[in-house]
């Protein structure tokens, strides 16, 4: 069974239906049954859907695939280095902005830059892993451990820091998301192929 830190299941419940970023599009966003289509209107952060889904695993393994829509730039060019999110989930039994782990992305300049995306008892954290092309499948896994996230990133691992070490407390998916600051400047397309999770 789930348990809740630092909060009652109702508080935590009513936290997550106004949570951001944990939108799915229509039906539910993967799971075995081949790639996903998940679409961010022009004008929006989130994916279109509106499900929030709890989750028991510590394991989350997916392939995605961009294509050309992943190219934008921003109103504000300062924005432009803002980080999108991609997959991954909250953590410690409390909201994602307090303790959440999940792979994130950007365009820069002439490719997608792959990172790792923190929230550690409210602090943020990233860190870059690589980089994509539109058109190529890559390989993504998270998984939480006693010791720290594990973000695996076509194979190769890089372990950040995790605010608890339990494995039984409530967590829940967070879906594709734009932004940062602006919202997406134009419609953005992203295959997942869930795997695990």
């Amino acid at each position: 069974m789930m348990r809740f830190r630092g909060a009652t299941a109702a508080a935590f419940a009513v936290a997550l239906v106004t949570a951001a970023g944990c939108s799915a599009p229509p039906g539910g966003g993967g799971g075995g049954g081949g790639p996903t289509v998940w679409t961010i209107p022009a004008g929006a952060h989130d994916a279109t859907g509106s499900s929030v889904a709890f989750t028991a695993a510590d394991v989350v393994e997916f392939r995605i695939r961009f294509d050309t829509s992943a190219e934008y730039s921003t109103a504000d060019p300062a924005n432009q280095a803002d980080i999108n999110k991609l997959r991954g989930m909250s953590d410690c039994g409390s909201h994602h902005h307090t303790n959440s782990a999940r792979f994130g992305w950007r365009w820069n300049v002439d490719r997608i830059e792959i990172l790792a995306y923190t929230y550690v008892a409210g602090v943020r954290d990233d860190v870059l892993l690589g980089s994509v092309l539109p058109g190529e499948w890559h390989d993504y896994r998270l998984e939480l451990t006693p010791t720290g996230y594990e973000f695996t990133f076509d194979g190769v691992t890089t372990t950040t820091s995790r605010g608890c070490a339990q494995a039984d407390l409530a967590k829940y998916h967070l879906w594709p998301y734009f932004g940062g600051d602006e919202v997406a400047p134009h419609t953005i397309t992203i295959e997942i192929e869930q795997l695990v999770g």
